[in-house]
């Protein structure tokens, strides 16, 4: 830090000459701030220094090659500057300001076309580039037409997704509420039926008279008109025989016989029910 402070303070005195230095709290942070500022200052100076001696340089030369030409044109054509007319100096002051701007070594023509040639160079290499940089926005520009009309599309599709899931979960909330509906009608029939079943019990009802008494009498009613049709088939089948008359007539009087005995046991069971069923003004529900 005292190697630092030195730096920073003969700067100081270097900035402010004969005049006093500001005071200001010396710590570690105004120091190292200070000290980059030197840095930087030097640096500047440095940089400012070499351009201008290269501004010297190049003005040694050109005064040189002012010299030469004026020499030149003294010896050869016998002309000076006070000799030139207006438009003479004028063309040499042009001849001068495209030597500068074109940056060359000398007037020569040789130097002249050189450097009109790199010139010319850089300005297709620039013109060249200048047209891919075209294409190439112009190709980013038709990919950013393409993704904000993708965006506009997928914005869409969210709208419409966002409606069908409102309309959806709408839909979802009316089954929802049908279904609890349904399941408290469920169980409130359930309870009503187990009421007038224990109501019916208490009346002295025949227990093959409940509901799942009638439902499994009914299944079998069923399972038995499904046995009876096939037998039906069957002895159509044997009606429809001409062969042989003593065995055809023996196995459609078998085949009677068991249609007769279903019939019968069907028309029992149906008995049973209309005989077991009370009188409906003997039951009362609450």
């Amino acid at each position: 830090m005292e190697e630092k402070l030195q730096r920073v303070t003969l700067w100081l005195k270097k900035i402010y000459g004969n005049q006093p230095v500001p005071q200001y709290e010396v710590n570690a942070r105004t120091v190292d701030i200070l000290y980059e500022l030197v840095e930087c200052n030097e640096a500047r100076d440095r940089d400012v220094s070499l351009l201008i001696e290269d501004m010297k340089q190049k003005a040694t030369e050109y005064e040189a090659e002012a010299n030469y030409l004026q020499g030149l044109l003294a010896e050869s054509l016998g002309l000076s500057l006070s000799s030139l007319s207006s438009e003479g100096t004028s063309y040499l002051s042009v001849l001068v300001n495209s030597a500068m701007t074109l940056e060359t070594k000398d007037t020569s023509l040789a130097s002249f076309f050189s450097a009109i040639n790199d010139m010319t160079s850089e300005l297709y290499a620039t013109e060249s580039k200048n047209r891919e940089m075209e294409l190439e926005l112009s190709n980013l520009r038709k990919k950013l037409t393409a993704a904000v009309m993708l965006e506009k599309q997928l914005e869409e599709d969210l709208k419409k997704t966002e409606e069908l899931l409102e309309v959806e979960k709408a839909k979802a909330d009316s089954r929802s509420q049908n279904l609890k509906f349904l399941k408290d009608k469920s169980e409130d029939l359930k309870i009503r039926i187990k009421a007038a079943e224990e109501q019916l019990a208490a009346t002295g009802l025949d227990q093959s008279l409940t509901h799942e008494s009638l439902v499994s009498l009914s299944e079998k009613l069923a399972g038995l008109q499904e046995e009876i049709v096939p037998l039906k088939k069957k002895l159509e089948s044997y009606l429809d025989l001409t062969p042989n008359p003593s065995l055809a007539q023996v196995k459609i009087e078998e085949v009677k016989r068991e249609l007769n005995a279903l019939e019968a046991e069907f028309s029992k069971q149906i008995d049973m029910l209309t005989l077991e069923m009370p009188e409906p003004s003997k039951l009362q529900f609450s």
